[in-house]
């Protein structure tokens, strides 16, 4: 009997590593802890059991949907997951008559989890909408992309959007044990190996676990006992990234880039851009590179330079890859080729530093807000000079420094791009000073 039951009683699959390691209670989850530690906004919302709609946003891998189903537990709702990708209006009508029959059958409420809810048109959106008004469906959405442009108002209006960040290297590391004592525990695993695998993750606890699963199988298979770098690159390679986020290459093509933008080739500078996209580096982190680029090498030489750069990540945002990748290269160039000042930069870091060091100077009561007869009658304000009443908009010789400090000059703009003209008109206006009585 227990042979026949063998043979016709079908083999249930192995579920993958990233499922059996999916945390069951919210002291498992690693990371998010701006979210889930003591005294955070999940943390409270789970504590209460009041929790209300939501959308969790944030890159992939980092345990939005883990979330869903743990505050659907919590809450001992029925969870009904859907996909953006795969549903349509007829799986959310279904989904609705579901929760309906679970409230009145077992006096339970429903949580609709809608997965990359940013795959929906705005029809579809709409379509549950009244059912979260009613509160007959607590509505959990994840997204990757940012809700403000891909989620509309209504629904938007209705839900709190908690931010997910991806997680660090420290976390990465934790998972990386458990999985190794879960389904590995007789291998070791060289330092070396674990900081390849870990940049590899990049924030992202499915690949890495899916990457932990595959490679702990290959050196079962090989029966070794020990993971190396050999090992790993002559099993792995092919998985692993070309890019090393974690890595010394990183920061030298990050470097490569930067000084190439700073020294006005656009071609270098397009190159080292491309290499990164290529070897697998966030875009969205380049743009942030890029902006800082624009503020710090090029600054009020050119202004657009910041503003191009800005919306060239937005437009990364809304469009993706690979169309925001094209975004991003056209702010490369343009920077690379627009007029260059660190001028304001170093104002900036000059001011901060004398700030840092000098003493706490009361404001000149000239300079002082008056709304009050009391202010007034301190002669807050008295003799102020209204700079748009005066000879050229500008009150020559006005005092703007406290009255114990000599004026100081902490931004010299350079004679390149806009900053040119600004050189000029401060000139200007210096001699104004000069010739002024006061």
């Amino acid at each position: 009997m227990t042979i026949l039951n063998s043979l016709f009683t079908p083999n249930t699959p192995e579920a993958p590593l990233a499922e059996r390691l999916r945390p069951k209670t919210l002291d498992e989850v690693v990371g998010q802890s701006h979210l889930l530690g003591a005294g955070k906004p999940l943390r409270l919302a789970f504590q209460s059991g009041k929790l209300p709609s939501m959308i969790l946003w944030g890159p992939p891998g980092v345990g939005k949907t883990t979330l869903a189903r743990l505050i659907a537990n919590t809450a001992q709702a029925e969870f009904i997951p859907i996909s953006a990708v795969l549903s349509g209006i007829k799986d959310i009508r279904e989904a609705v008559e579901r929760a309906e029959l679970t409230l009145q059958q077992h006096g339970r409420k429903t949580i609709l989890f809608v997965d990359e809810v940013h795959r929906f048109n705005k029809g579809q959106q709409d379509a549950f909408l009244p059912y979260v008004e009613s509160g007959l469906i607590t509505f959990i959405g994840a997204t990757t992309e940012n809700p403000s442009f891909e989620v509309n108002s209504a629904l938007l209006s209705r839900a709190q959007v908690f931010v997910l960040n991806s997680l660090s290297e420290a976390e990465l590391s934790l998972l990386l044990d458990r999985a190794q004592q879960l389904v590995a525990n007789d291998l070791t695993v060289t330092s070396e190996v674990r900081e390849q695998v870990l940049a590899y993750a990049d924030g992202d606890a499915r690949r890495l676990l899916n990457f932990a699963e595959s490679l702990f199988n290959a050196a079962q298979g090989a029966g070794i006992v020990e993971i190396d770098e050999a090992f790993l690159q002559t099993t792995m390679a092919s998985k692993l990234r070309r890019f090393d986020k974690g890595g010394e290459a990183f920061y030298d093509q990050i470097s490569a880039l930067h000084k190439s933008v700073r020294g006005s080739n656009p071609d270098a500078a397009l190159y080292w851009f491309l290499r990164m996209i290529d070897g697998g580096a966030d875009p969205l982190y380049l743009g942030r590179r890029i902006v800082r680029m624009a503020v710090e090498d090029i600054g009020i030489a050119d202004p657009r330079a910041q503003t191009m750069a800005l919306e060239a990540c937005q437009i990364y945002e809304r469009l993706g890859s690979p169309e925001g990748e094209l975004a991003l290269s056209n702010a490369v160039i343009y920077l690379a080729v627009a007029a260059k000042s660190n001028a304001a930069y170093m104002a900036y870091n000059q001011a901060k530093a004398f700030v840092a060091q000098d003493k706490s100077r009361p404001v000149p009561l000239h300079l002082r807000n008056a709304p009050t007869k009391l202010m007034k009658a301190l002669d807050y304000g008295k003799e102020y000079r209204y700079a748009h009443h005066e000879p050229e908009a500008y009150a020559a010789g006005e005092q703007y420094f406290p009255d114990d400090l000599s004026p100081q000059q902490f931004y010299v703009p350079t004679p390149r791009g806009l900053e040119g003209k600004i050189a000029e008109k401060l000139n200007h206006l210096r001699e104004l000073d000069k010739k002024s009585k006061k």
